[in-house]
């Protein structure tokens, strides 16, 4: 019998106990799996060294564990596992967010289209905007109320609330 086969039989039997093991460890089934896998990858490359047959059990129970701490030491702490996805995308907005938003921009007049960009993508605030525009802060200011609200309207409730993720096109 070769190395390869032994190790796929000891693999095969062993796979149901570590995935459990690793499962007790983390509290995560797809986190135990991939634990799992991970400890078999490194039985299976220690393998050849592995003298007595009977150890092989308790070298992968050994290796689960640091496999386990291992990775507990490297995480951050801010990162939480779940099995569950997260009501809305936490990355920012995607490439199909930055076509809507172009694309309702579009509707504006060309001032309104000009203030919000100057406000929103370029990050200039009141006076620096007015400065750029030639106008008084005052119209800045009206100005970009009117090109919200008519943003809000084209793009609908849904974007209600999200103008600082939505109308920054520069990420994602």
């Amino acid at each position: 019998m070769t190395d390869t086969t032994e190790f796929a039989e000891f693999a095969s039997a062993a796979s149901p106990r570590l995935r459990r093991m690793a499962f007790l460890l983390c509290g995560n089934w797809h986190t135990a799996e991939d634990l799992a896998q991970t400890t078999l990858a490194k039985v299976f490359a220690a393998w050849p060294r592995i003298r007595r047959q009977d150890a092989v059990h308790a070298y992968a129970t050994r290796t689960l564990v640091n496999t386990f701490l291992a990775d507990r030491r490297l995480r951050r702490s801010t990162e939480i596992l779940t099995d569950r996805l997260p009501d809305r995308p936490s990355g920012g907005p995607g490439p199909e967010n930055r076509i809507v938003v172009l694309d309702a921009l579009a509707t504006l007049p060309p001032r309104s289209r000009a203030v919000v960009i100057l406000r929103y993508w370029a990050d200039l605030n009141v006076d620096q905007a007015a400065a750029v525009l030639g106008c008084s802060p005052g119209t800045v200011k009206s100005t970009t109320s009117r090109a919200l609200s008519r943003l809000k309207d084209t793009l609908g409730s849904d974007w209600a609330g999200q103008t600082d993720e939505a109308w920054d096109t520069r990420h994602g």
